[in-house]
Order: C-alpha cells, then sequence, then structure tokens
C-alpha cells in the first residue's frame, strides 16, 4: 500500500508539505470540543431515524446552526437542513456534506448508547440504527460547523453546511436523499463552486484517510427481471414451462457478463442477485418468478454496454426455454466522481491534517453513495475517515449495514479538522 501511495502522490502531483493558515487554530478548536462531537455522536446514534424520517435529527441540526448565527433553511429536500455561514472576507462558495439517515438494522453491539428504537419497515417489525455512521457524519459535520462559526471574521467566502437525508435511499413512492435536495436548489443561492464529504469506515484504522481520484464509488442502479412461464403441476413439468428453473439459468448467464465479456482490468462491475420470489407451494410450478438485485459500474461506458447485455442475455435464455422475460433497470445512483484538480489541490490539506504516512491512496469501491449528484453539478471530494480502534484485523471488523457495525470515537476528531480544512483551504486557495 505504501508503494501504491507513492505511486498516487506521483500521478496527481502532491506534494509532501500542508497548505493553508489556519491548521494549528483548528486542532487546538477540535481537541477542545472532542468530548462534545462524541456525546452528539452518542445521542444520535441512541436516537437513529430512518430516510425522510429524520425529524428529531433534523430539528437538532437546525437548532445548533442556528445557534451560531447561521441563515438555516430547513425542510430542504422533506427533511434536510441548510446551514450558510457567510464569512467576513469576500470569496468562494464551499460546501460541506454530512448524512442524517439510519437503517432498519437491529443493534448487537454491547455499547451503553446502543439503539433501542424499534419500527415497522415494509410491513416488517425491525429495530432502527446507524449502522453506516452517518451519526458520526453529522456530529463532525457540527463540529466544524462550530469552529468555522467562531472564526467568521477570518473566513475568505461562504460555507454552506448540508444536512442531508435520506442517503441510504427514499421509501418506494418518495423522493429523497442528494438527488432531491440538488433539485431544489441546493446547490443554489448562494452558488457553490465546490462540494466536500466524508464517510467514516469501520474498516479502516483510526488516524487514516483514504482517497481515490476520479471514479471512487460505483454508479448503483437496482435490476429487476420478471420471468413468466406456464403453471403446471409440479409431477409434471412437461407440460407447462418452469420459470424457476429459467431463473436459474439466468443468475448464472448474468454472472457471465461480469466474469467473460467485461474488460474487468478497465474497473469493476458486480451484478448481484438479492431476492427471489416464486410459487406458492411445493408441487406446483408457479407462472411467475421475479428476481431484484442490484447492478455496479464504476465507468459510464461499461454501464452502458452490460445494461445492454442483462436485456440480451435475460431475454434470449428465456426464450430458449420458451417463456418470456421483462427486465427493468432503474436509475439509480450515478459514479461518485472525485474531480482529479480538486483532489490534486486538497491532498495536501490531508496530508498536513492526518500526516503524509496516514493518507493512503485507495482502489475504487463497488459501493455506491448520492454524493455523486452534487459531483455531476460541480467539482467534488469524497474521502474516507479510519474508524477502527488502532491494531484490530480489518477482516475482523464488522462491515457497515451489520448489526454489529462498530466506530472507534477517537476518529472523530480528524474528521472534524478535515471537514474544517478542507473548507478553508479551498477558499484561500480560489483567493490566490
Amino acid at each position: 500500500m505504501k508503494n501504491l501511495l507513492a505511486i498516487g502522490l506521483c500521478l496527481i502531483g502532491l506534494t509532501l508539505f500542508g497548505q493553508g493558515e489556519f491548521q494549528a487554530f483548528v486542532h487546538e478548536q477540535a481537541t477542545q470540543m472532542e468530548d462534545k462531537v462524541i456525546e452528539w455522536r452518542r445521542y444520535l446514534h441512541e436516537h437513529p431515524e430512518l430516510s425522510n424520517r429524520e425529524f428529531e435529527t433534523a430539528a437538532m441540526v437546525a437548532k445548533h446552526l442556528q445557534a451560531l448565527g447561521m441563515e438555516v433553511r430547513t425542510e430542504v429536500g422533506l427533511t434536510g437542513v441548510v446551514g450558510i455561514l457567510r464569512g467576513g472576507k469576500p470569496g468562494k462558495t464551499v460546501a460541506l456534506r454530512a448524512d442524517m439517515d439510519g437503517l432498519p438494522v437491529t443493534e448487537r453491539v454491547d455499547i451503553p448508547f446502543a439503539s433501542k428504537v424499534t419500527t415497522t419497515f415494509l410491513g416488517q417489525e425491525t429495530g432502527v440504527m446507524h449502522a453506516c455512521g452517518h451519526d458520526t457524519h453529522v456530529a463532525m459535520l457540527m463540529g466544524a460547523a462550530e469552529i468555522l462559526a467562531g472564526m467568521k471574521a477570518d473566513v475568505p467566502g461562504t460555507v454552506v453546511f448540508i444536512f442531508q437525508p435520506a442517503e441510504e435511499g427514499a421509501p418506494p413512492g418518495e423522493e429523497g436523499g442528494a438527488e432531491l435536495m440538488v433539485k431544489e436548489g441546493v446547490l443554489k443561492e448562494p452558488a457553490v463552486d465546490a462540494i466536500f464529504g466524508i464517510h467514516i469506515n469501520s474498516k479502516t484504522p483510526v488516524g487514516e484517510v483514504r482517497f481515490k481520484p476520479g471514479g471512487a464509488l460505483a454508479a448503483v442502479n437496482r435490476l429487476v427481471i420478471r420471468v413468466k412461464g406456464k403453471q403446471t403441476h409440479g409431477s409434471t413439468p412437461w407440460t407447462g414451462v418452469d420459470p424457476v428453473t429459467v431463473s436459474a439459468q439466468i443468475i448464472l448467464g448474468l454472472q457471465t457478463i461480469v466474469s467473460r465479456q467485461t474488460e474487468l482490468t478497465k474497473e469493476a462491475a458486480v451484478i448481484s442477485i438479492g431476492k427471489i420470489t416464486g410459487g406458492v407451494r411445493s408441487n406446483i410450478i408457479p407462472e411467475e418468478v421475479e428476481m431484484i438485485g442490484t447492478i455496479r459500474t464504476l465507468d459510464p461506458e461499461m454501464q452502458r454496454e452490460i445494461h445492454e447485455r442483462i436485456r440480451r442475455t435475460v431475454t434470449h435464455i428465456a426464450e430458449a426455454s420458451g417463456a418470456t422475460a421483462e427486465v427493468e433497470i432503474e436509475k439509480g445512483y450515478p459514479v461518485t466522481y472525485n474531480d482529479p484538480e480538486l483532489t490534486r489541490a486538497m491532498g495536501k490539506t490531508m496530508q498536513a491534517v492526518a500526516g503524509v504516512d496516514n493518507v493512503v491512496l485507495t482502489r475504487a469501491r463497488t459501493g455506491a453513495e448520492d454524493f455523486s449528484f452534487y459531483a455531476e453539478e460541480i467539482p467534488g471530494l469524497f474521502v474516507f475517515l479510519g474508524g477502527m480502534p488502532a491494531g484490530q484485523d480489518p477482516a475482523e471488523a464488522a462491515p457497515h449495514h451489520t448489526p454489529d457495525f462498530y466506530i472507534d470515537e477517537s476518529g472523530l476528531q480528524l474528521g472534524v479538522e478535515l471537514y474544517t480544512n478542507f473548507a478553508l483551504d479551498y477558499l484561500l486557495l480560489m483567493n490566490d
């Protein structure tokens, strides 16, 4: 990984020294407020809310921003909160974003502030948990907002704080998330010139910051396939057309699109089927089977080709067995793209704040993030912050979206400093 970092530094032209004149002051302020940030995080963790239902979280954020003297807009993108800090000096406008929603996951972590919240989600009783670290994102950005508000007279431009709902996806039949906030003008009035986002990671050691120029996270598309056959008795399958076996052949066929038809040395791609529904009892071959899955791609041209191959593969396999098939590929999130020039410029900031050895060039991931909607409109940079306890084996750390997901809170101060210095250094560079 150290060799990879060295190559990456050479490729994007980073230098091994810091930038910005406020880093020591920001560090001092972040150190003083570390306990407060952790307290915020614990409260949020204990009181998670699902996508588009972040009412109490939004109220807490709005109250904090108003107390800091900011212009505050609420109910942006349904439950989103936007704070606007107009600095004492003229300059560009930069945005910092944190997502607020929890997940329908029942927590298993043995901590005093574990979530006990329960709800009904899509007809099923479930717990609610911050199983992706959005509680830490909110707390860190609240901390950065407090530091920046305290030095308002010296801020050379405007900072927009975006507290976003529904990053995990709006409930069925609703709009939400970054796409809706962009649609409602969150990047306008004032017009934002660049945006930064941070995501904590349970498998990255505390103290590390990981980044990748260009395509960093995958585009995601929801895939729905409906295979229609001819219902018959299970004892005489030749008298009907079995959509179950056709579906099994389709699943295998989809995997050859990735393994045999896609240029994986260019970028990674994934096609996964996560749910299959069909039939009512053992001795009835059903008329229809529905499959639901996800498609992950990191290159727009590869995305287009894979979508075409999915439609062709599914329909031809079905036809070969006398069945028919419908393919629906939903829009989803685009690739999360880190602007190379912005990444290069902020590389110095990351190194100065985290230390050169703790800034790691990483490979693209097939996870997805709706931060991508902001980065489609303006230059953006999205980085990963370490949340794994020092010395832990990453293979043993619980993944995101699981009941055992755990974050070491000692990494939150670095997140506060990153948010703050991203904003200040960008504004300073744009004024040079």
